[in-house]
């Protein structure tokens, strides 16, 4: 292995919330020990408010985050690829490590606006904080 560091791709459906919020915080908690991107499979124009809201809660600003388009290219350069929800599918690319977080929904259980956001923004945040600790053993 190399000493670069390790290059985690978060991906969800619109590169608007869950993938991005996944990205802000591993940024915020890893800083440069690892390389962070994040794309959608069908990004959005700007990114969702709430998530931005939630996240700037805690410490942490994605609120000038551009979605971007998942490419190939993005899939190659990734040493993990983690797709955050249930709705988002990429396919079959041998060579590529990919985990599927799958998410707590609050609106499954008719929480929504904030609080919903805020829900989601811990569940998400423990998985980070589990996956930069295991990237750095």
């Amino acid at each position: 292995m190399t000493n670069s560091p390790p290059t985690v791709l978060f991906v969800c459906v619109s590169n608007a919330g869950k993938s991005v919020m996944a990205a802000g915080l591993m940024h915020h908690i890893a800083g440069t020990a690892i390389h962070v991107a994040s794309a959608g499979t069908h990004a959005k124009t700007a990114v969702n408010d709430l998530s931005a809201q939630a996240l700037a809660e805690v410490g942490v600003d994605i609120s000038g985050h551009q979605p971007v388009q998942l490419t190939d290219q993005m899939l190659d350069d990734a040493d993990l690829v983690v797709i955050v929800g249930t709705q988002a599918e990429l396919g079959n690319h041998p060579g590529t490590t990919i985990q599927r977080w799958d998410t707590d929904e609050p609106s499954l259980r008719g929480i929504d606006g904030i609080e919903r956001m805020r829900i989601i923004r811990d569940d998400i945040n423990t998985r980070v904080q589990n996956l930069a600790a295991s990237l750095s053993d």
